[in-house]
């Protein structure tokens, strides 16, 4: 009587038996609010973070690594409901954890990169060698900016919108270049040499005139440089080549980006200024000798 007067969908789990409710539903219905509620705590929780961040000028780096974190936390407490409302799962816990130590010393083997990795990420959040939005260079051979940091890993996005993965713990190990972690200023070289018939003055001039016209250069003198009538582009001379005098310009960007865009620009520039004020870029020569034997 009771099952003739209740709803359609109670009706049909009442019908369903109970090894199915059991052992695939119940499961499924767990699987599937975990899924739900991780992801809309990452939004809730993005949302909010990016939005106190900007508020409070604070760094956003460890709410990455926490939103991470809960949905971790979460799905390890849906494996646990499941394995707790499964009878022969909840049997074959009880007897993994009589045999912990046993069990302890084979998840610790198969899991050490894992672990390993996640406690690089703890220390990489603490410490803060590098934050998401900076650009860094991972020993001379990964660079980008930083978009996430995981439990595991740590997301960089390259120059050419290329995703690479690194995980945490190799990065832990390797020698880091960070260009926003204090100064997001950035000091370009730029590098050429002329001939050692053109005109040292000259090539100079040009060099500081063609810097110094671009959007980008940022004057970083101090105000005593200022003061004493300090040039605003240095150009230096770092020696004497087997057919050039190799020169040295120091031209300052607001960030890394900036100062790749101004060093690529300023090789167009200077050489196009080059050619119409007669300084020559010099390239190497080669002379062919032919010997031909003179007839006896």
């Amino acid at each position: 009587m009771l099952l003739s007067n209740a709803p359609a969908g109670f009706s049909a789990l009442a019908g369903l038996s109970p090894w199915l409710l059991t052992y695939v539903i119940v499961p499924l219905l767990i699987i599937l609010l975990a899924v739900i509620a991780s992801r809309v705590l990452r939004v809730v929780m993005h949302r909010y973070f990016e939005r106190n961040s900007r508020v409070l000028k604070v760094d956003p780096t460890r709410y990455y690594f926490f939103k991470n974190a809960v949905s971790f936390i979460i799905y390890l407490v849906a494996i646990s409901i499941i394995f707790h409302s499964i009878p022969e799962l909840n049997t074959l816990g009880v007897s993994l954890f009589a045999g912990a130590g046993i069990l302890a010393i084979i998840i610790g083997f198969a899991s050490q990169a894992a672990f390993g990795n996640i406690i690089s990420g703890i220390f990489i959040v603490a410490s803060k060698p590098f934050r998401v939005g900076d650009f860094i260079r991972i020993s001379d051979e990964y660079f980008g900016t930083v978009e996430d940091i995981t439990l595991r890993h740590t997301v960089i996005r390259n120059n050419e919108n290329r995703r690479i993965i690194i995980p945490n713990s190799v990065i832990n190990n390797q020698t880091i270049t960070n260009s926003n972690i204090i100064d997001e200023k950035v000091c370009s070289l730029i590098e050429l040499g002329i001939s050692y018939d053109s005109d040292l003055k000259k090539a100079i001039r040009i060099i500081q005139e063609e810097v110094t016209k671009h959007p980008l250069f940022l004057d970083n003198r101090t105000p005593e440089e200022i003061a004493g009538d300090n040039p605003e582009v240095v150009v230096r001379v770092m020696g004497f080549g087997d057919s050039a005098v190799k020169l040295r310009a120091y031209a300052w960007a607001s960030t890394s980006f900036n100062a790749f865009v101004l060093r690529t620009d300023m090789y167009v520039r200077i050489k196009e200024r080059f050619d119409r004020e007669g300084i020559e870029i010099p390239f190497p020569y080669r002379s062919i000798v032919m010997k031909t034997q003179t007839p006896v």
